[in-house]
């Protein structure tokens, strides 16, 4: 179970990036893996008692997953994030049951008055684009509008005096800020045990195992080491950047400088895609001399954190190129700043600019930027690429700029091999070599879930013993 229960949460982040989360086809894929995985995501009218044991091994692998991903502020970010759309999916779920459950978990809001409600009635319609009559059917609960942000964002509910009209439908809106609270304090509450876990030389392997195996590739290995000259960075960036490494290329070429956010998170990029440790030395201090930095002085302030970028200084970790989430989530950046995801921290006309800039045609740029209006941050940066690249669909769910731009370079060399072979002729060679490349993921990813079903039987096994 509880390795369904990560095939479900994997599920739900890959699904998150390919379709608009809670739409229609969304929730109709959702449905299916759930179904398909036996996850018990409906309460049923009667309970059966096998009904019964799937949901408690549910339970349990919920609070087993709680010790696998507390483990680091990156684990606990993707962790919450996936469990709150398989929240808000279940209690959509609930339908005519919403208000006896929040009234169980002490979550009662205050509806307003009939007479409240008639006074905004048209202020209700105007703001969130619903008829009267279902105005007229609907309960309106007034919250602070600091706890209904995703919703005043995108001007969907009327606000007055600080306070948010919310409409019972989105009410799950509310429900999931205090489930992520709780959630996180959970997962922090479950750090502090992490000490008596990794004495267990049993568990914490099993735990690990579970932690990484899920969370995707964090590009650490470097696949193409030494194989990217400095000379082709430039062209790279045009051809095979996202847009927040395209960003962050122009600003250091043009300023000769980066704030810490930003050599971080283009120089983990860097690292990720191929340089060398003294590559890296190199461009960075090429361009801050170029800035007007002493030689002696980047020597002293800013070559220590290359070398510990890449484990060679202080506790020696390997850090990891960032992934989408964390650009997206943390570390916003401010003045001066160029970290950041485009679509997610840039202003709406300054994103309309930027992509004019880069030859977006202005149906594409109109398709950008609805989805940034929906805060779809990752699809849009998934149509940047079909337009760059002129394909109908990426055929990938993009988690990772360094995904992006292995899976660039993979198209731009598949388009050269198709060019080489169609002046000769036979071409069998590139439709094997073709074949194989959209073959990868699948057969990569086939033994990992086989070696987690015998992990996971260990885990419960090791469990029962006394753990939990």
């Amino acid at each position: 179970m509880i390795g369904s229960m990560c095939t479900v949460l994997k599920c739900i982040e890959t699904l998150g990036v390919s379709y608009i989360r809670a739409s229609e086809s969304y929730n109709k894929k959702l449905e299916a893996e759930f179904r398909k995985l036996r996850f018990p995501y409906r309460v049923s009218s009667e309970e059966k008692l096998d009904e019964y044991e799937i949901r408690r091994k549910d339970h349990i692998s919920h609070f087993i997953l709680r010790l696998a991903y507390c483990q680091s502020e990156d684990l606990r970010r993707w962790f919450i994030q996936q469990e709150l759309e398989v929240f808000r999916f279940r209690f959509n779920e609930l339908h005519n049951k919403q208000l006896e459950f929040l009234k169980h978990n002490k979550l009662e809001y205050q509806a307003i008055e009939t007479k409240e409600k008639e006074d905004v009635k048209m202020k209700l319609a105007d703001s969130g684009g619903h008829s009267l009559v279902k105005i007229d059917e609907w309960l309106f609960y007034k919250v602070p509008f600091t706890d209904a942000l995703e919703l005043v964002r995108v001007r969907k509910v009327f606000v007055k005096n600080g306070f948010a009209y919310i409409p019972h439908p989105e009410i799950v809106i509310i429900v999931l800020n205090e489930f992520r609270q709780r959630l996180s304090k959970s997962l922090a509450i479950a750090s502090r045990s992490l000490p008596v876990v990794q004495s267990d030389e049993r568990l914490q392997p099993l735990l690990n195992h579970l932690s990484h195996a899920y969370v995707g590739q964090n590009y650490s290995v470097q696949k193409n080491v030494g194989k990217i000259s400095l000379e082709q960075i430039d062209s790279l960036a045009v051809k095979s950047y996202p847009p927040c490494m395209r960003q962050l290329h122009k600003a250091i070429r043009d300023n000769h400088h980066l704030r810490h956010g930003g050599r971080m998170q283009y120089g983990l990029f860097l690292k990720g895609i191929g340089l060398t440790l003294e590559q890296a030395l190199h461009f960075w201090k090429s361009e801050f001399i170029r800035g007007k930095v002493e030689p002696d002085k980047f020597d002293k302030l800013y070559a220590y954190n290359i070398r510990h970028s890449f484990g060679k200084e202080g506790k020696r970790t390997d850090y990891t190129p960032f992934s989408c989430m964390k650009i997206i989530l943390s570390n916003p950046p401010s003045q001066g700043d160029y970290h950041g995801c485009p679509f997610r921290h840039s202003d709406l006309e300054l994103l309309k600019q930027k992509l004019q800039a880069y030859k977006i045609p202005p149906t594409g740029i109109a398709q950008i930027l609805d989805l940034v209006k929906g805060m779809h941050y990752q699809l849009a940066c998934q149509k940047y690429f079909e337009l760059t690249h002129n394909i109908d669909e990426v055929g990938f769910s993009l988690t990772h700029p360094n995904q992006y731009f292995n899976e660039s370079q993979k198209l731009l060399n598949s388009s050269r091999d198709i060019k080489k072979e169609s002046n000769q002729p036979d071409n069998s060679q590139w439709n094997q070599g073709s074949q194989a490349t959209r073959g990868v993921s699948t057969s990569a990813s086939k033994p990992m879930s086989q070696v987690l079903s015998s992990d996971m039987d260990g885990l419960e096994e090791l469990l029962s013993e006394g753990y939990m």
